[in-house]
């Protein structure tokens, strides 16, 4: 049984709305099961403008969607939204209807009355400026579902990386980590891969912070006051991890296929390789929620909103593997009683 995915468009005037567009246009199939949460004009004044229409059904409560063909789209927006969308130029007026939505979507996921949340990219600035206050959808997520650890992961079929930090600054990453802290990520990584991956067993290699993973203490002491004490507690709770490792040899063709998962100390140590590898084949997942979220590996591209020049094939993947994941996990049973 197919699992009911909901998906956000993220920022309306960025190319999410294209990608939905193309991507329904090249594989219509994939949205039987997809509901659409945002106001419906977002998607319908983009498929005008792009000359390629999309049959759109809106719906005002997510129990009433039923859509045999085309886009089905639940707007839990009160009220009308009908402000004008131009694309690569974000409104500030929209800003509270992208944040409703993903709150909406997620509070139906958590409700149980759908089975995963897939989204697209949001343009942080312009959220900021009304108030949101989370360095973005990862963090988001977790206030919104009462976490307080979650994992972001970029999956493709060439590489997954996962991240102990996710948006900060350079210089605010060693005071970040902590031995408690990289055995909570190792524990969420491990048990993760397990149930929604199916990997029994999961074998992790985790990066050092510093050049040569420290180099014995002269160029760092990270590794050994923190990372190596998380790994040996990790391995005495039966975890398979091996580290810390050399981040400059450890994502060659060699090295990287000897595990399920490579955990990276900040954002670009991870994201650099596997979008040098997989861009545009990637999935940003989040780990340790109790629901399915998944989103594209790529941001809002505002200069090419409403152009011929925008790839759609990360939100494939992100709706195709968020829908293995809950087939995984056996979450494919929402009860839609809203």
């Amino acid at each position: 049984m197919a699992a009911k995915l909901l998906l956000t468009a993220g920022e309306p005037a960025g190319i999410g709305p294209d990608c939905i567009i193309r991507a329904w246009h090249a594989r219509p199939e994939i949205f039987a099961n997809v509901v659409l949460v945002a106001p419906a004009h977002w998607v319908s004044t983009r498929a005008g403008y792009l000359g390629l229409p999309v049959p759109i059904r809106e719906f005002r409560s997510l129990r009433d969607t039923s859509c045999n063909d085309g886009l089905c789209c639940w707007n839990p927006l009160h009220g009308t939204d009908d402000t004008a969308i131009t694309p690569g130029t974000p409104d500030p007026a929209t800003a509270h209807a992208v944040i409703t939505c993903i709150e909406a979507a997620a509070a139906a996921c958590l409700r149980h009355d759908a089975d995963a949340l897939v989204t697209g990219p949001i343009e942080k600035a312009v959220l900021r400026d009304a108030g949101f206050t989370f360095p973005g959808h990862t963090e988001f997520l977790a206030g919104l579902a009462g976490v307080e650890r979650v994992v972001m992961m970029l999956a493709s079929e060439e590489l997954r990386v996962a991240l102990l930090t996710t948006h900060m600054a350079l210089a605010d990453v060693p005071a970040a980590l902590s031995v408690e802290g990289v055995l909570s990520a190792l524990r969420i990584v491990a048990g993760e891969l397990s149930r929604r991956f199916g990997i029994a067993n999961p074998g992790l290699a985790l990066c050092g912070l510093n050049p040569h993973a420290g180099e014995a203490g002269h160029f760092g002491r990270e590794e050994i006051d923190i990372l190596a004490p998380a790994i040996a507690a990790g391995r005495r709770e039966g975890l398979q991890i091996t580290g810390p490792l050399s981040a400059d040899s450890v994502f060659s063709a060699r090295e990287r296929k000897q595990y399920d998962t490579i955990i990276c100390c900040y954002h670009d140590q991870g994201l650099i390789p596997i979008k040098a590898l997989s861009f545009g084949a990637a999935v940003n997942i989040t780990l340790g929620l109790p629901f399915v979220r998944t989103s594209v590996d790529h941001g809002t591209a505002l200069n090419r909103a409403g152009t011929d020049k925008v790839s759609y094939s990360s939100l494939i993947m992100a709706i195709d593997m968020a829908d293995r994941m809950c087939r995984t996990t056996g979450e494919t049973d929402c009860s839609y009683n809203t």
